[in-house]
């Protein structure tokens, strides 16, 4: 009867730590570079030992790409419990990234997610595990879509094409965010822009996906 409580504390303790190492990982590379700063030291200003740290991420890129991955995850998760209707692939990815972007509610996600791609943008190692991430997660997507709808039969590349033009289409809102972000960075606005700005240029890089893409998830579907 009193584990429930207990279990609940701890969690709550590993997301306050997990939030406290994003936090302070993104503040340090930032202003000593990500070079600069040691994985010891992350670890001894957010007062948590290194096997701590590794319950938690892989490594110093893992942390930093946080906000990112973060999304992505959930975007998964909104896939896997998707109502597709008549939608096709790319408008029901659409969705479920939209629905992963209104998770990211905590007001200090999109400060955390802007500075992780300015220090991607100067750090060829988070560059590579962005790679590695971003092919794990299509992997995954197209699981999710194989096994819900029976699309991706052999021989049949319109599933990953589709997958790969949602997430090219997010790169490109994404860099439109940032530069939206360099640009207020004089006296007209201080803070970053929000992530229902982002979504908007989601929709509207999707919008502009060619429509030879209309793949349709129908349940059951043949796959072919």
């Amino acid at each position: 009867m009193t584990a429930a409580p207990h279990s609940s504390l701890r969690e709550r303790k590993k997301r306050r730590t997990r939030q406290a190492l994003i936090d302070t990982a993104l503040e340090l590379f930032t202003r000593r570079g990500f070079g600069g700063v040691t994985l010891d030291e992350l670890c001894e200003e957010v007062e948590v030992s290194k096997r701590t740290f590794f319950r938690t991420f892989t490594s110093k890129e893992d942390v930093a790409m946080a906000p990112d991955q973060d999304l992505w995850r959930a975007f998964l998760e909104e896939l896997e419990t998707a109502d597709p209707g008549t939608l096709p692939v790319v408008e029901l990815g659409r969705d479920a990234l939209l629905a992963a972007l209104e998770r990211m509610d905590d007001e200090g996600w999109a400060r955390r997610m802007l500075l992780s791609r300015r220090l991607a943008e100067r750090t060829p190692s988070m560059g590579a595990h962005g790679l590695q991430f971003c092919e794990a997660t299509t992997q995954q997507a197209l699981e999710i879509l194989h096994r819900r709808f029976g699309l991706g039969g052999p021989g049949d590349l319109r599933p990953r094409l589709a997958v790969d033009m949602l997430i090219a289409a997010f790169h490109g809102a994404l860099a439109s965010w940032v530069a939206q972000a360099e640009e207020a960075t004089d006296a007209v606005r201080d803070e970053p822009p929000t992530t229902e700005e982002l979504a908007a240029r989601l929709r509207e890089a999707v919008a502009a996906l060619p429509g030879s893409l209309a793949l349709p998830t129908t349940p059951g579907g043949d796959g072919g």
